[in-house]
C-alpha cells in the first residue's frame, strides 16, 4: 500500500518549504490535503511529483510549488471569499478551503465539476461549492470576492472577472508569453488593476483566456 501521508510531507519538505513558503496555514493544509484523491485514478503515483499533473481536457493539478507560491503571495485571510476558477478536480478549493472562510469553485467541464463536487464532500470541504461553468464568465451571483485565484495560465484576463473583484481584492493569475510564465497579482483599488510580479512558473493556457495572438510576419 503506498504511503501518501509520507510522500506529502515530501512534498511540502523539497517542493513547498524550500520555494520559501512558509505560512504556516498554506503548509498545514498542502499536508493534510491528500492530492492523490484529486486526480485520475491512473495518475496517483504522479500526483507527489514535482509538476503539473495532467487531467485532459487541456487541464492540470497545478504543481505544488506554483499553487503554495500563489497562495503564499495572495494571503489568503480566514475571513475571505475566494473564487477557484478551473478548479478541475477540487484539489485546490480544498486547500483553500482551510485558508478561507468559503470557496466559490467554478469548473466548466461537467464531469470535472461533477466529481469535484462529491470528493469534496468526501474529504469534508463543507465550505466549497462547485459551480458549473464557463470559467472566464466566473460566478457572478456568488460574488463579489476579495480574492480570485486562476488555475492554469493566461494571456489575458476577461473583464467579467475582474468585474466580480471586491474594491481592494487581489487576484491570482500566471500569465504565458510563448513558453515562459509569470505569476502576478493583481490588486483592486479605485476600480483600476494594479499587477505586481510574484514569481516564474508555466502551465497549460486555459480556454477563454488566450486573449489576441499576435503574429510576426
Amino acid at each position: 500500500m503506498t504511503d501518501y501521508q509520507s510522500r506529502r510531507t515530501m512534498m511540502v519538505d523539497t517542493q513547498v518549504r524550500p520555494s520559501d513558503v512558509t505560512k504556516f496555514p498554506i503548509i498545514d493544509a498542502m499536508l493534510s490535503v491528500p492530492r492523490e484523491a484529486f486526480v485520475p485514478d491512473r495518475k496517483r503515483e504522479a500526483a507527489y511529483v514535482g509538476e503539473n499533473v495532467d487531467l485532459g481536457h487541456g487541464r492540470v493539478v497545478l504543481e505544488p510549488r506554483t499553487l503554495a507560491k500563489m497562495l503564499d503571495a495572495l494571503d489568503i485571510q480566514p475571513n475571505e471569499m475566494v473564487m477557484d476558477v478551473g478548479c478541475g478536480l477540487g484539489y485546490s478549493s480544498a486547500v483553500i478551503a482551510r485558508l478561507a472562510e468559503a470557496v466559490v469553485a467554478v469548473e466548466e467541464v461537467p464531469e470535472f465539476a461533477a466529481e469535484a463536487q462529491s470528493l469534496l464532500v468526501e474529504q469534508g470541504a463543507d465550505n466549497v461549492a462547485v459551480i458549473a461553468a464557463p470559467l472566464s464568465a466566473g460566478a457572478s451571483k456568488h460574488g463579489p470576492y476579495d480574492v480570485i485565484i486562476i488555475e492554469g495560465a493566461i494571456r489575458e484576463i476577461p473583464a467579467a472577472l475582474l468585474d466580480q473583484l471586491n474594491e481592494g481584492g487581489r487576484i491570482g493569475a500566471l500569465f504565458m508569453d510563448g513558453a515562459l510564465g509569470a505569476c502576478k497579482v493583481g490588486y483592486k483599488i479605485d476600480g483600476e488593476m494594479t499587477w505586481r510580479f510574484a514569481f516564474n512558473a508555466s502551465a497549460p493556457v486555459l480556454g477563454g483566456f488566450e486573449g489576441k495572438q499576435v503574429f510576426a510576419l
